[in-house]
This record gives C-alpha cells, sequence and structure tokens, in this order.
C-alpha cells in the first residue's frame, strides 16, 4: 500500500496557486476555523454549488478545440476571442462549471467570442473510443479533456504573467493583444458587465457566410467547432455515401486539420474508408496528425502497414523532433543489443549468499576476514576483489555515513583497479569501478566502464553487483535520450534498444526490484511505445503483487485503454485477481482503490448511482483489506473516510441531505485526520461539510445543523482552515 505522501488522487492535478476567495476577504483564515458554518453560509450564497440536475444540463458555451482553431475563426469572423479559466473544487469555479456554463443567457453572452476553455484537471480517462469518436469532457462540453489540458500551459505561457487563477476571463483581440483579464472577482455580474462592454464599444463583425448556405462537404474546410460537430455527427449517422465524401474531403483539405474525422475511419469497420484516411494519414504535416499516428501504431496491425506509418514519420523527422523520436523508439524496439545479452536464466528469489550485500552485518564481517587472509598470506586475486565489492556494499548501505560512505567508495575503487592488475575476474573489477564512478559523481567514466561491464558480463550473472550495473546502463541511455528530446537533437535507435535489453534482464534478474520495473514502463509509455510497456506491466504485477507503483501504473492504463464496465475493465480485472487462489493478502486494498478510482470517473461523467455503488465497493474492499492485511488499516480508513465524503457530496446534490450528514459524520469518526484531505475531484470532506451546512442553515433544519457543526467542531482547527488554492485576493481587473 502507498504511504501517506504516495497518497495522490488518479486523475486530478491541484494547481499550484491561488484561486478566487470572496469569503476569506471577510473572514480570514483565523475566521474560517472559528466559524465554519458563518465561512460556508456565506461563500454558498455567493456561489451557489451546481445539483445533480445542474450538472445533468449540457454546457451550452461552445468551445473551440484548440488555441490554432480559435485564431482562425477569429480571422475569418472578426471576433475577439475569450478565454476561460476553471479549477476543479474551488467554490467559483465549480458554480461557473456546473451552473454558469448552462444557462442560455451565459452562452448569449459569450456568443460574440469565441471561446476557449482551459483547466488542467482531466475528467474523462481518455479523450476517444475504440473507435476513435471523440468522448467529451461531461464538464465542458464540447471539447475532450485532452484538449483544455493541452490549451492551458500554452495559455498560461502568453497570457498568465505566471499566474494560475481561476476563475478566470481573459479577452484577447484580433491582433492577440490583450484586451482585459478578470479574476479575484467579488461576483459574477462584475465578470459578466466587463463581457457585455467590450463586445458593446467593439464595431460589429463583419458578416460570414451562413452555415446553412454551406453543403457539409464545404464544412469539412472550416476550424469552427459547430463546423467540425456537424461533419462529425453526419460520418457517424450518414449512409456510406455520405461518409466517403467527407474522408475524401478532410483528405485534400490542407488549410484545416480534420484528424479527428480520419481518427474515426482509421478506427471504424469499413476496410475502403480506412485505406482512404490512411493515405490522408501518411500524407499528413501536422503536429495532430503525428500524434495520430503514435496512437495507430499502438493498435494490432500488418507489417506493411506498420512500415509505411513510420516511414511517415521518417518524412517528418527533419521538421518534427516529434516524429524523429517515434521513429527512432519503434526501430530500436525490434532491435537486438550489441552489448546486453539475451536469453539469461535466472532462479526465481536471490539466494541468502547472493543477498549478503544487504546485510551490513554480514558484509562488514566478510570484510573483516578478507582484510585478516590479505595480511596473513599472499594477495589472492579474488580476495583482493572480494575486498573491493565488500567495501563498495558498505559504501552503499543506508546505515552507512555519508563521509565514511565516501572514503569506502574510493577504496572500493583503488583495490578494485589492483585486482584488474592481477588478474581477478575482469567483468566484476569493471563493475565495481563503474558503480563507484557512478556514486561518486563522474557519469562520463561510470557510463564508459558501465558499457564495457554489460559487454563481458556472464549472461547468468546473479550477484548484486550485476543487476546493479546493468540497472546502471539503462539509466545513463535513458538519461542521454531524455538530454537529446529536450535538446531536440537526433539519437541513435541503439540506444533504446539497449535500455530495453538492460530492462528485459532486470524484470528476470534475482536482484530486479519493482523500481525498475516502473522506470522500463514510463520510459516507453513516455514514447507511444503502449504495447511493450503493457507488457512489461503485466510481468511486473506478476513479480511484486504489492508494489504500490506498479498498481498505480495498471489502474491508469486500464483507465485510459477500456471502459469501466468492460468484462476487462478496472474493476473487473481486481475482481478478476482477488479470485485467483494465490491472491496476495494486499489485493483487496488495491481493489478498493480501483472502486475507489472508479467512483470518481462515474462522477465525473455525472452517473450519480454508478458511483455510489462503487464507492460503496471500494468500502467493502477496505474493510476486507484490513482483515487480509492489518498492516493497511490506517490507509483504509483514510480512504473509507474519504469515501463516505464522497458518497455524502453525492446525495447533497441529489438533494439527500439526512443521507449526507450521515455520512459526513461517519467519515469524521472513521479519520478525522482525512477531513481536510482533497479526493481526485479536488474536494474535501470539510469543504462538502461547509456546504451541507450552509443548505441546512438555510433551509432551517436546525437539529441537523448542530449534529454536523458539533462533528466539525471537533476536528482540530488547522484541518478546517481553507486550502491553499482559496487564498485571499481582491478583486483584480486589467485592461
Amino acid at each position: 500500500m502507498p504511504t501517506r505522501a504516495e497518497r495522490r488522487p488518479a486523475l486530478g492535478r491541484a494547481l499550484p496557486a491561488a484561486a478566487a476567495a470572496w469569503a476569506l476577504l471577510q473572514f480570514g483564515a483565523a475566521a474560517a476555523a472559528q466559524d465554519p458554518g458563518g465561512l460556508a453560509d456565506s461563500r454558498a450564497a455567493m456561489w451557489p454549488a451546481p445539483t445533480e440536475e445542474d450538472w445533468a444540463l449540457e454546457c451550452l458555451v461552445s468551445w473551440q478545440r484548440t488555441w490554432e482553431d480559435a485564431l482562425e475563426v477569429s480571422r475569418r469572423t472578426d471576433r475577439p476571442i475569450l478565454i476561460c479559466v476553471n479549477m476543479d473544487g474551488e467554490i467559483a469555479s465549480e458554480h461557473y462549471a456546473g451552473i454558469r456554463y448552462r444557462r442560455p443567457e451565459t452562452a448569449a453572452l459569450y456568443e460574440p467570442y469565441v471561446t476557449v476553455i482551459a483547466s488542467v484537471y482531466r475528467h474523462t480517462p481518455r479523450d476517444h473510443d475504440r473507435w476513435g469518436r471523440r468522448i467529451l469532457c461531461p464538464r465542458f462540453g464540447s471539447v475532450t479533456c485532452g484538449e483544455h489540458i493541452a490549451i492551458e500551459p500554452l495559455l498560461y505561457e502568453r497570457y498568465f504573467e505566471g499566474k494560475r487563477i481561476a476563475p478566470r476571463h481573459i479577452a484577447v483581440e484580433l491582433d492577440r493583444t490583450e484586451i482585459y483579464d478578470v479574476y479575484y472577482a467579488f461576483d459574477t455580474e462584475s465578470v459578466f458587465e466587463t463581457i457585455r462592454e467590450t463586445i458593446a464599444s467593439r464595431p460589429s463583425p463583419q458578416p460570414t457566410t451562413a452555415l446553412g448556405d454551406l453543403s457539409l462537404v464545404e464544412r469539412v474546410a472550416s476550424p469552427d467547432i459547430a463546423d467540425r460537430i456537424a461533419i462529425e455527427r453526419a460520418f457517424v449517422e450518414g449512409d456510406a455515401t455520405v461518409r466517403l465524401q467527407l474522408i475524401e474531403a478532410a483528405v485534400v483539405t490542407a488549410d484545416v486539420d480534420e484528424t479527428d474525422l480520419l481518427r474515426m475511419a482509421l478506427f471504424g469497420d469499413d476496410p475502403q474508408l480506412r485505406r482512404i484516411a490512411m493515405r490522408g494519414l501518411l500524407e499528413g504535416s501536422s503536429p495532430r496528425a503525428i500524434d495520430l499516428i503514435a496512437d495507430v501504431l499502438r493498435t494490432p496491425m500488418s507489417a506493411e502497414d506498420r512500415e509505411a506509418l513510420v516511414a511517415a514519420l521518417e518524412r517528418l523527422a527533419d521538421s518534427s523532433p516529434r516524429a524523429r523520436d517515434l521513429v527512432t523508439v519503434y526501430r530500436g524496439l525490434g532491435g537486438r543489443s550489441d552489448l546486453v545479452s539475451a536469453g539469461a536464466v535466472y532462479p526465481a528469489v536471490p539466494s541468502p549468499e547472493q543477498s549478503l550485500e544487504y546485510r551490513r552485518h554480514a558484509v562488514a564481517a566478510r570484510l573483516e576476514a578478507r582484510a585478516s587472509e590479505l595480511e596473513d598470506g599472499p594477495k589472492e586475486p579474488d580476495a583482493v576483489l572480494g575486498m573491493a565489492e565488500s567495501f563498495l556494499a558498505l559504501a552503499l548501505h543506508p546505515d552507512t555515513d555519508a563521509a565514511l560512505a565516501a572514503l569506502m567508495l574510493r577504496d572500493a575503487g583503488r583495490i578494485a583497479a589492483e585486482a584488474e592488475d592481477r588478474g581477478a575476474s575482469a567483468w566484476r573489477c569493471a563493475a565495481v569501478t563503474a558503480l563507484c564512478a557512478w556514486y561518486e559523481g563522474d557519469h562520463d567514466a561510470a557510463q564508459a566502464r558501465a558499457e564495457e561491464t554489460v559487454a563481458i558480463m556472464p549472461p547468468g550473472a546473479q550477484s548484486w553487483n550485476s543487476m546493479a550495473v546493468l540497472s546502471l546502463l539503462a539509466e545513463v541511455r535513458r538519461m542521454a535520450i531524455r538530454e537529446a528530446v529536450r535538446a531536440r537533437e537526433p539519437w541513435p535507435r541503439e540506444w533504446l534498444t539497449d535500455v530495453h535489453a538492460a530492462h528485459d534482464r532486470l524484470a528476470r534478474h534475482p536482484h530486479g526490484t519493482a523500481d525498475h520495473v516502473v522506470a522500463h514502463y514510463d520510459f516507453l509509455a513516455s514514447f507511444g511505445a503502449s504495447g511493450h510497456a503493457a507488457a512489461v506491466l503485466e510481468r511486473g504485477l506478476d513479480r511484486f503483487p504489492d508494489s504500490s507503483q506498479v498498481h498505480r501504473r495498471m489502474r491508469e492504463r486500464l483507465l485510459a485503454e477500456r471502459r469501466l464496465d468492460d468484462v476487462d475493465g478496472l474493476e473487473a480485472v481486481y475482481e478478476g485477481l482477488l479470485r485467483e487462489e494465490d491472491a496476495h493478502p494486499a489485493l483487496p486494498w488495491y481493489a478498493g482503490y480501483a472502486a475507489f478510482i472508479a467512483a470518481e470517473v462515474h462522477r465525473r461523467a455525472g452517473a450519480a448511482g454508478e458511483s455510489l455503488g462503487a464507492y460503496g465497493r471500494a468500502i467493502a474492499h477496505f474493510e476486507a483489506g484490513i482483515v487480509s492485511a492489518p498492516s493497511s488499516r490506517e490507509s483504509a480508513d483514510h480512504y473509507i473516510a474519504l469515501a463516505l465524503a464522497a458518497r455524502a457530496r453525492v446525495l447533497f446534490e441529489r438533494g439527500e441531505l439526512d443521507g449526507a450528514v450521515a455520512g459526513l459524520l461517519a467519515s469524521f469518526d472513521r479519520a478525522p485526520g482525512a477531513a481536510a484531505t482533497l479526493d481526485g475531484m479536488n474536494i474535501s470532506p470539510v469543504a462538502t461539510a461547509r456546504l451541507v451546512l450552509a443548505r441546512l442553515v438555510e433551509l432551517e433544519r436546525h437539529a441537523l445543523a448542530a449534529s454536523l457543526e458539533a462533528s466539525l467542531g471537533g476536528l482540530d482547527p488547522a484541518l478546517l482552515l481553507p486550502p491553499e488554492f482559496e487564498s485571499d485576493g481582491g478583486q483584480r481587473r486589467r485592461r
């Protein structure tokens, strides 16, 4: 199970800076701790929380998919751009997303602008389904989560002035200059008035061609969100003739990137459309086309098609570092390492002799014995080498003082060189000197010696040093590749071949660890080699069933590649693991966390009933985990408390206040320390309690309010302070 420091929401990411916080202007942090009910009432009155019925309504503001689309639509229609920034969990942002963006009057107010939405939070696990169709963000409607995430760093660099603040509204003129930037506003009306004033003061835009005057095929050449939606809907709902016309138009359209249309054809079941779309993809050159090639390469296909796609990337390699890196990866994965030999056979677990390096007292005793041998007799090469290896093992032991470890590393390197001169095992001597150089900071020398060591090391070497030098080779190769990628420079495909081969050995090595699995998986996944990465992960989970890092990546992969209700979806996979005869005692905890994450995915999709069921299953699994692995109790109680509070939030949005209060009281009783923890929705139990308390006061449910207020009063006052992103601030408006 993960430690407290490792507990993080799977799909949500917290912004590092402040968001709007009207209430703190009046009350401050001390008032928040002393009177959480008053604070909740004031903030809820200014920014009413959306209900389940509010979230069920369609988002009526139409957002452009990319910044490039927005700029082109702005140019074609003579309209300014309105950038909206939103943040999960922050009360004003929740109000905008759940209420304002779903009202016709807000959509009408924003309509004179070309609108884009920026939010770094993911609300769906993936952006496309298995047929290539877009999965729209349930919070913002017309964009995918990948789109509103991808646009944020670009806008941050150009317009945010180093401050990530939400909610925020920035208007941009046709020449890309800023008109206004409004944040920390006291209310929505002050923001809306600025939006109205700007449009009223601008000349009317030039008339454009009405959408009804354009055919569907003509609309393929438009970047506007309305046209994109229309042609994609026609593709899904139309007959074979319509689909063929649209795909042929998308292939020949040069001015507008239509990769979303091509994606549906490529992942669809019509061979003719796939062939046409493949031709368009092979001829494309946009960044989105490169990403689509990477996605297609992850699917099963003929060797001929795979080679054609890699060749298309090679054509773009000179102009696109991303394409060049993908080519190198796919060529490298198919190669054979000249350094790392294949076919090594290892025992399932290390023998006690092989594990001596981990046992400080045993190594120290061995070192003393070898020192005596060298004093009493001739200096045999293997005895000298054994002393060097013992010094190295002691130097790297976590209990060894840092200053003493530095001296031991120096002695280990010196003695290994002496042993090498005397004819000791060449690869073992090279391994010691390589590791000493690495830990002493001489990475160039370490790399050279690591390459030398691995090239001559016996395939079946089982010692800790053999594992360490394989790991060192993989690390220096990964570092070199990352440096080249950052510098946008080419790098040899053999580097990746070496990384892959070294990690393949480490996966079977007696001293291999879960960290090796994670490093290998992350490296491959970062380049889009998902098929190879998945195989690495599944093998790693078999060997390290209690690794929190391996399980985290397994959850992320299942969410990204499969639907929750698939027979091999997230919860189903863990239910299957639990049914295995030799199921690890920690698996119920991981099954509970998988269900917890599934519940949050359901909540983001507006599936309240499904989320309540998943939270219930999470609680049951955590309870079972406490029985099978008693050491998991603290962590299980923590997540049970969060699940109870999350259920209370869902019930509150449904208007079931009695159930909401019961859930919150049970949450605070189960694990009081979890009360201020943000879940994957960026909401804490205390934040939910404040909203519930405000509603109870409004409805004059005095008895229920008193019970909740008493429970809040029993918590540590520090837990009642607002989260960091609700910091103090006044209304800001810059023109």
